[in-house]
C-alpha cells in the first residue's frame, strides 16, 4: 500500500510532517497557524502526487483558512471557506474515505476561527484522527507518521498550557493566544 518510502511524492509528505510537528508544539496560536500553512502546502504538493484529489483540495483549503484565520474571524468567512469545502469535495471524491479529509477541515475551519488556546486544539485533535485513516489508506508514509506524532505533540502541548494556565490562575481552560 505505501510507495517507496524514498519516493519524490513521500518526500513532501516528510516536509510536512516536520512543518507540522513544528505547528503543534506552538503554544502562540499565531505560530501555530503559520506553521499550519507551510504544513498544507507540502501536503496539497504531496496528496497531488500520490494522486488523491480530495486530499489535496482539503489540504489547499485548509491553508487558505489558516491564512485567513489569522485576519478574522468572521462568520461569513467561515461558512464560505466550510461551503467551498464541500463543493470540492462533492466533485472529487471518489471514496467514501475521501471525505475524511475533507470533513477534517471542516472541523479544523471551525476550530481555527471560532476557537484559541486550548478549545481550539483538542477540536483539532478530531480532525487529526481523521487525516490518520486517509493517510493511511492513501499510502502516505510522513502522513501517517505525521498525524500519529501530532495527536501526542498536540496532546502534551495541551497539557502543557493547561499547566502553565493552572500556575498563573488555578483555572485549566485559562486560554492564551
Amino acid at each position: 500500500m505505501f510507495s517507496d518510502a524514498l519516493s519524490f511524492p513521500q518526500l513532501f509528505g516528510y516536509v510536512a510532517f516536520v512543518l507540522g510537528v513544528s505547528s503543534f508544539l506552538q503554544k502562540n496560536d499565531r505560530h501555530f497557524k503559520l506553521y499550519m500553512f507551510g504544513e498544507c502546502i507540502a501536503y496539497v504538493v504531496h496528496f497531488w502526487l500520490l494522486g488523491n484529489p480530495a486530499a489535496m483540495a482539503s489540504s489547499a483549503i485548509s491553508a487558505t483558512r489558516s491564512v485567513l484565520s489569522l485576519y478574522t474571524r468572521s462568520l461569513w468567512v467561515v461558512a464560505a471557506v466550510i461551503s467551498v469545502n464541500l463543493l470540492i469535495g462533492v466533485s472529487v471524491a471518489e471514496h467514501w474515505w475521501n471525505w475524511f479529509p475533507l470533513i477534517a477541515s471542516c472541523i479544523g475551519t471551525l476550530a481555527l476561527f471560532l476557537l484559541h488556546g486550548i478549545r481550539m486544539r483538542v477540536v483539532m485533535l478530531l480532525g487529526t484522527a481523521l487525516w490518520i485513516v486517509n493517510n493511511i489508506l492513501s499510502g502516505s508514509i510522513g502522513g501517517t507518521a505525521l498525524e500519529f506524532v501530532i495527536l501526542a505533540v498536540n496532546s502534551h502541548t495541551i497539557w502543557r498550557m493547561r499547566r502553565d494556565a493552572l500556575s498563573k490562575v488555578g483555572h485549566p481552560l485559562t486560554e492564551e493566544g
